[in-house]
């Protein structure tokens, strides 16, 4: 069974799907639609911007988005998911690619979503670090016992967890991980404490967004970051989606459950091949691939 996966934010690299735009009309059909909706040229920023303006929140979601949809539209009849799951962000485009969601709706929420959490991260001082080599009980553990706001954020693979929170709370479990034997703990070069409490504003103004959006049930289950468990029923994979911003991404476990209902073929559709490394690390007994 085929699995088709979808980055999330840190994927994007200047000159991202400027190949596929010249070389393919339902992309280039899609990247024109985008600049419309967005109301300015996204596509520069994407095929020859620099990578302070790709790092923009406003740009970088869309962008990953736009590219990875674009992806996923090219593949025409080669695009059969017996599931799909997206690394945060990404979980937009693979309701998107599995029909839950149109194009046009999707982005718009993209665009939202990048601006809600912007205007979160304003509003308090807050970070992320990644932590290498501790299960996740023990880092659970830590940032329970610290003072202020701190949790695991990202389950990215065994032995790489992200954790979240205001700046202070964040490098306190820094140093107790360190002490607890975490091989490294290293501060994010991101712009807020994402997938944790402080995005709770950001969460309130896209609910708003969601609920009054149209999804569809999608062509396959869509295994989702909130609780690594498939999903088809449109009202679940709405609540799923705002619960999405202040809860974590069990990429680790998400990529267990589709292994265990089947999975053995995992397709990167997106920038770069974060994910490719990271499912690899998870099992060895699955092939993996993707297109850029």
């Amino acid at each position: 069974m085929k699995a088709f996966v979808f980055p999330g934010q840190g994927a994007q690299f200047v000159g991202m799907g400027k190949d596929l735009y010249d070389n393919n009309d339902k992309a280039r059909r899609l990247m024109d639609r985008a600049n419309e909706i967005l109301g300015f040229n996204i596509t520069d920023i994407m095929f020859a911007g620099t990578d302070d303006e790709l790092k923009q929140t406003r740009v970088t979601q869309p962008a990953i988005f736009i590219h990875s949809v674009a992806l996923a539209a090219t593949l025409g009849e080669q695009f059969r998911p017996d599931m799909v799951a997206g690394h945060s962000l990404g979980e937009f485009s693979a309701l998107v690619a599995a029909g839950a969601l149109s194009f046009d709706d999707g982005l718009r929420l993209v665009a939202k979503r990048a601006m809600a959490m912007q205007k979160a991260c304003e509003l308090k001082p807050s970070t992320m670090a990644a932590i290498l080599g501790l299960d996740n009980e023990t880092v659970e553990t830590v940032c329970a016992e610290i003072d202020g706001t701190v949790v695991a954020a990202n389950y990215n693979c065994p032995g790489q967890i992200v954790i979240s929170g205001e700046i202070e709370a964040v490098n306190a479990a820094c140093e107790r991980l360190k002490e607890a034997g975490a091989r490294r703990a290293l501060p994010l070069k991101v712009g807020g404490a994402f997938h944790s409490p402080c995005m709770e504003p950001a969460r309130a103004e896209l609910a708003e967004a969601i609920e009054s959006t149209a999804f569809n049930a999608p062509c396959c289950p869509v295994v989702q970051n909130v609780d690594a468990t498939p999903h088809s029923d449109p009202k679940e994979i709405k609540a799923n989606l705002i619960a999405q911003l202040t809860a974590p991404v069990r990429w680790t476990q998400s990529v267990e459950r589709m292994i265990a209902d089947g999975a053995t073929e995992f397709v990167e559709l997106g920038p770069g091949k974060v994910l490719q490394g990271l499912i690899s690390k998870i099992s060895r007994d699955v092939t993996v691939d993707g297109r850029q």
